[in-house]
């Protein structure tokens, strides 16, 4: 055992040297030439541990994304040709893989369409072809909302190295907005080719960069360490996001309005409520709310009808400081600070999103002796507030 565990620091401390040296100088030519023999020695799981190591020593999440493009490409044929675990059919991770397979199918469409669109940018045939392309390819993001709300979490709770996940996460949103952005474009007309060009490739090379390390490094790791019977509950609480395009064979099984406790009343001092009165109140306004305690943990969420950010049960319990992208994540932190220390009680955002106005609003909770017992963040889509002109007296349906 002991032997195995040199053999792992080895390996770590030569993947920690050429990706120093990548960091450093932008290419590890010199440390290819001098270690032939150790590059089919890697397995995939090193790289887990490799980049939550780089992470905490304080490197940039845009640095190690390049960083991790480059040093993946030197190791890609030992991690292609490592015999990995596979899920089983129809099993959460299953179902993922189908779902990337599908978005790849769709990246085939774009490539030939793209070429010849390159060659007659006018083309309102084509223009509109790789808008419908693009319009499916964008709905494939729900891929990435299901992986950072709902098997992010249950990876965080279950390995020590779960800090990788914030590049992975990084490229998530790098595609997202490159896709929109390319719309968006393809919508409005191309301002700038090159800059159009570097966004299709950027895509392309980012879609099948993920897909790869999901199938060959990430999957396989969560198949060696979770238990099946858990990754099963995933699928469940993915079907309230919903799979992009390929969908479980299983029903969806409908939430229990019921709550734990029968016959108990709460004194909230300006009246009494039941459990199940309380649940349905929050659940009735028409807002998102989410309640963080005073150790930085996740602890509710309400559920309307029609959220704006998806939520799953998989964050309760969840440091806050993980359910956001690395490039955000520190205003958040900034937030909780400036509420733990008293210095502020609010902070307000706006936002446009998908041609709707939706206002982000942070309050600290604190308790009669003022001691601050947490954070409530409120999210509502506001764009017939805005348009709210005069007055209105009377009941008109």
């Amino acid at each position: 055992m002991s032997e195995l565990s040199q053999t792992n620091k080895y390996r770590q401390k030569k993947l920690i040297e050429v990706s120093e040296l990548t960091i450093k100088t932008g290419n590890a030519r010199s440390f290819i030439l001098d270690n032939r023999d150790f590059i089919d020695t890697v397995i995939p799981s090193d790289f887990i541990t490799l980049f939550d190591t780089l992470i905490q020593d304080g490197h940039d999440i845009e640095e190690l994304k390049t960083c991790a493009n480059k040093v993946l490409n030197i190791f890609y044929q030992p991690i292609k040709n490592y015999n990995s675990l596979k899920p089983k059919s129809n099993s959460f991770l299953a179902l993922l893989e189908d779902n990337s397979t599908e978005m790849e199918k769709i990246l085939d469409e774009i490539g030939p369409l793209f070429s010849a669109f390159n060659k007659d940018i006018n083309n309102k045939q084509l223009t509109g072809e790789l808008s419908v392309l693009f319009e499916r390819l964008y709905i494939f993001s729900q891929h990435y909302v299901i992986k950072e709300n709902v098997l992010f979490p249950i990876i965080e709770q279950s390995v020590k190295d779960y800090r990788c996940l914030q590049i992975m996460w990084s490229f998530h949103d790098d595609i997202k907005r490159n896709i929109k952005s390319i719309i968006n474009d393809l919508e409005n007309g191309i301002t700038d080719g090159k800059q159009f060009n570097r966004w299709v490739g950027d895509v392309f090379f980012n879609m099948l960069a993920i897909k790869f390390r999901e199938e060959k490094i990430l999957f396989p790791y969560i198949l060696s360490v979770i238990p099946e019977e858990r990754l099963s509950k995933m699928t469940e609480e993915s079907m309230d996001i919903g799979f992009p395009f390929v969908q479980p064979k299983i029903e969806a099984i409908k939430q229990n309005d019921d709550v734990s406790i029968d016959n108990i009343t709460v004194n909230l001092g300006t009246g009494t409520l039941t459990p199940q009165q309380i649940k349905l109140i929050f659940n009735h306004l028409p807002v998102d709310i989410t309640y963080v305690d005073e150790n930085d943990t996740v602890q509710y969420f309400s559920t309307p009808k029609h959220r704006i950010f998806p939520r799953t049960t998989a964050i309760l319990g969840r440091q806050v400081s993980n359910c956001h992208p690395p490039e955000s994540v520190h205003i958040v932190e900034l937030i909780v600070e400036s509420f733990k220390s008293g210095e502020k009680d609010h902070a307000d955002f706006w936002i446009k999103m998908m041609g709707k106005y939706i206002m982000i609003q942070y309050f600290a909770v604190r308790d009669t002796d003022n001691n601050f017992k947490g954070v409530i963040e409120v999210s509502q889509e506001i764009t017939d507030i805005k348009a709210i002109e005069g007055e209105k007296r009377l009941l008109d349906w």
